[in-house]
Parts: structure tokens; C-alpha cells; sequence
């Protein structure tokens, strides 16, 4: 596909304007509330392509939202997507039975709408990271295709098989480097994180401080506090633990997150783990949701209306896209601003794409990457806790495709390939109008050091 096909223009100029006035319509709020964190967060997106792509999430949806879709219709373009679908957003966690799980780890940007929107998002970062490996257009193309079919086997099993929670990425069901991930994942341990985010002083822990923690006034501390107790009450009742379990130990504001958190309030809070013993303590983060950049181009008021606030939005979307999500997620709201509430696990780690750079292996990963895709849209149906899909997804999308898997094939591949092209052009185009002061709120970015 031709970028001008993608973007609808060629004109540079033109297409520098919108990307500058997608970021300002996104951020601009949290830009005035804190400009130096959207300095160091676009600094980040500065790097390189990828890391562009990444932070630009407004940009792709302002792009995918004019394009014709043919898979979508009243049921496939209104199923629980991700939102932010790129190769680094997938890792690790421990599911609520205890099983290390490989799946998608970030949910920010969940939300409703096109199922094909993660697909088109996740091959174009897959090609843009083949791009900067220096594979081949014959080798990305092959990679892409088998991406995208792995999704398509995937999502037809669902169909097939009344057991379809049963499904997922694990020791014992994956080989090659996502195998190699969740065996790093099993040997880390609570005692680990703690030792890295805590000290212990008279018997008792806190946080340490250091870079990226901010010690909180006795005002703000009691006023998360506060939201913290109200987090409570949206823990499902099923889920929760009894005893000692929750009490507040320590608290503190928090900064320092990736390209695609940077500039949100977030604090950290240290609980009472499920008995008295130090080691048993737990870490969560409490941190402001924010617009999710779907539903910037989702025009229903049914879905909207929905959600209480961002953070609400967000804990709700995970629990729907997760078969078995964290027992501690849940949201709260802190002086009228919803934050979204989970712990921050030992059991997190993610693919090193440095090493990755074979097509070979590069290829293994992104079926399995496709196949975790098709499972966060298939457990997300009629069977979830929720009233926003009352459908089964996988019925819907096969019945979408009308057994011509390879026009959808074809179809994201070729987007693939040519959005990949776009976001290197628009990276340059970024990197010049932010080094050029022509983002609003950001034209100030140079102090220099005294002498």
C-alpha cells in the first residue's frame, strides 16, 4: 500500500500537521500539568522509529479510523481490543490459579472497536522491527503472513472447542524464546521485588527513595489513602483475600514509567501480604488512566457511558481480555480523576528483542505473538463479567473472513509494509517539529546548566 493510500496526503508539510495537532489533542492537558514529563517522553519517542510508533498511538488510530474495513460489521467492530498491539507489549504474568502465563501485559489503551485494529497495529511493529534488523521485504512478508495466520488457526480453534479459557501460552504448551521467557519468569521471587523497592527498618519496610519516587506531604498521603480504601470495595468479592491482608504500609508518588505511561500521576502502595511475615508483603501501583486512544475515533455512546472513568475503563478491559486476571486489580478515583489498581508482579518479563534477529526465530515469535492476539479477543465474549459483547467473538470474526482467510492475509500485510514506511517518514517528521518547538505546550525546552 502506498502511504499517501494510509495517511491521505503526500504533502510532508500537511502530514507534520496532523501528527503535531493528533498529540496536542491527546496530551495536551497532561502536557500543561507536567511539561517536563512530556519532554522526556517525547525525547523517548525521538529515538528511533519504533519507539515513535509506540508513543504515537493517537496518530495510528487518527490514520486506521478513515480506511475501509471489510471484516468489520455491527459485531466485529465492537469487540474488546487491546488498543496498543505491538511486539513489546506482550510478556509474563502469573494468572489467578498460579500459572505463568505469556500474553499481552499492557492494557492502557483497551477499549472496544475493530478487531483488525490490533492486527494492523501488531504487524506494522513487527515490520518496523524486521526494518531495523535489516530483514528482507520477501523474509517480512513471510513473517507477517504466518502472524496473521496464527491468529486466523487460532481464533477457528476457539470456534471449534467449547474449552477455549483453557487455552493459553505456557511452560508446557511453548518452545524457542517465549518458552525462554516464562522460564525466567519462574525464577524470579516476591523476596527479590521486595529487596529492590524496600528496605527494612525496626522490624518494619517501606519504600526506598531514590530516582523516579517522590516522598508525598501528609495532605496527598491521606488523600491516596483515601483512594485506596475505595479501591477496595472493587475487588470482586470471589477474589478477595481475608485476614490481615491490605493494610497500608508505606506510600509514595511515583514517575519514571515507558514511552507509553510517561507524564501520568502514579503512586506506589506497600500492603500487608496475606499473614504477618515480612516476605509476603505486596507492591501495587495505583495510576491515573487516561483516554484510551480508541475510543477518540469509537463514536457510540453505549460504550462510553459505560465506564465510570479512565481507570474503571482500563480494569475492566483487562479482566474482560485476561481469562484469569490479577485478584488485586481494580480501580478508585483520586479527587474526582480515576486511577486503575494492580500489583506490580516479580513474575514480569518480557522478550528481548535485541537478541532476536534470525527470521527464523523471529518467525516462531510472532505465531505465537498471533495466537495470544486471537485469545485476549476470543475469551473477551458473552462468556466475561461484563454486558458490552454479547456475542462470541470467534463466531463472529470467522464468520466476518467468509472462509477467505488469505484476503485478510494479504489485506494486513500489505498494511503491515506500508504503515511501517509511514512511521519512519513520520518519525522524522516528529523529531523535527518537536526540536523545532512546534508542539503546543513543549516550544520551551532548553535550560542550560550554570556556570
Amino acid at each position: 500500500m502506498h502511504p499517501e493510500d494510509l495517511t491521505g496526503t503526500s504533502d510532508p508539510e500537511e502530514r507534520q500537521r496532523r501528527i503535531v495537532s493528533c498529540l496536542a489533542g491527546a496530551f495536551s492537558e497532561l502536557m500543561a500539568d507536567d511539561p517536563d514529563a512530556f519532554r522526556r517522553r517525547f525525547r523517548r519517542m525521538a529515538a528511533d522509529p519504533f519507539s515513535f510508533y509506540r508513543g504515537a498511538t493517537c496518530v495510528y488510530y487518527a490514520d486506521v479510523s478513515r480506511m475501509d474495513d471489510p471484516w468489520a460489521d455491527e459485531r466485529t467492530g465492537r469487540v474488546w481490543i487491546q488498543g496498543d498491539l505491538h511486539v513489546e507489549n506482550f510478556g509474563t504474568y502469573m494468572d489467578g490459579d498460579g500459572t505463568l502465563i505469556f500474553d499481552v501485559n499492557d492494557f492502557d489503551e483497551a477499549y472496544l472497536g475493530r478487531f483488525t485494529w490490533d492486527l494492523q497495529r501488531l504487524v506494522a511493529s513487527a515490520a518496523l522491527v524486521c526494518w531495523s534488523k535489516a530483514i528482507s521485504d520477501e523474509h517480512m512478508t513471510r513473517l507477517l503472513a504466518g502472524c496473521v495466520r496464527a491468529y486466523v488457526d487460532q481464533v477457528r480453534f476457539f470456534v471449534d472447542s467449547d474449552r477455549d479459557h483453557l487455552f493459553a501460552l505456557r511452560l508446557d504448551t511453548t518452545t524457542g524464546p517465549v518458552h525462554d521467557a516464562l522460564l525466567e519468569a519462574r525464577l524470579a521471587t516476591r523476596v527479590d521485588l521486595l529487596d529492590r523497592l524496600t528496605v527494612v527498618e525496626d522490624y518494619e519496610r517501606r519504600f526506598r527513595h531514590g530516582p523516579g519516587i517522590r516522598e508525598l506531604e501528609a495532605e496527598e498521603r491521606s488523600v491516596a489513602e483515601e483512594a485506596f480504601t475505595r479501591y477496595l470495595e472493587t475487588i470482586p468479592e470471589a477474589k478477595r483475600f481475608t485476614g490481615l491482608t491490605y493494610r497500608v504500609k508505606d506510600v509514595v508518588g511515583r514517575s519514571g514509567f515507558g514511552i507509553g505511561s510517561g507524564g501520568l500521576p502514579a503512586y506506589n502502595v506497600l500492603i500487608e501480604g496475606q499473614t504477618q511475615a515480612l516476605e509476603n508483603d505486596v507492591v501495587l501501583s495505583m495510576k491515573q488512566g487516561n483516554v484510551a486512544a480508541p475510543s477518540r475515533v469509537m463514536d457510540d455512546s453505549r460504550i462510553r457511558g459505560y465506564f465510570h472513568h479512565h481507570g474503571h475503563r482500563t480494569a475492566l478491559s483487562q479482566r474482560a481480555l485476561q481469562a484469569k486476571a490479577d485478584p488485586l486489580l481494580g480501580w478508585t478515583d483520586l479527587k474526582g480523576v480515576g486511577f486503575v489498581v494492580n500489583e506490580l508482579s516479580p513474575y514480569e518479563a518480557e522478550l528481548d528483542w535485541t537478541v532476536l534477529s534470525e527470521p527464523a526465530e523471529i518467525g516462531r515469535v510472532l505465531e505465537d505473538l498471533g495466537r495470544a492476539a486471537a485469545k485476549i479477543h476470543c475469551v473477551s465474549d458473552e462468556d466475561s463479567d461484563h454486558e458490552l459483547v454479547d456475542f462470541q467473538t470467534e463466531d463472529a470474526i470467522m464468520e466476518a473472513l467468509d472462509d477467505d482467510v488469505e484476503a485478510l492475509v494479504d489485506a494486513m500485510v500489505g498494511f503491515g509494509l506500508g504503515y511501517a514506511a509511514v512511521a519512519r517518514d513520520d518519525h522524522r517528521l516528529f523529531v523535527d517539529a518537536f526540536r523545532n518547538g512546534l508542539i503546543p505546550g513543549l516550544e520551551s525546552s532548553i535550560d542550560t546548566p550554570s556556570s
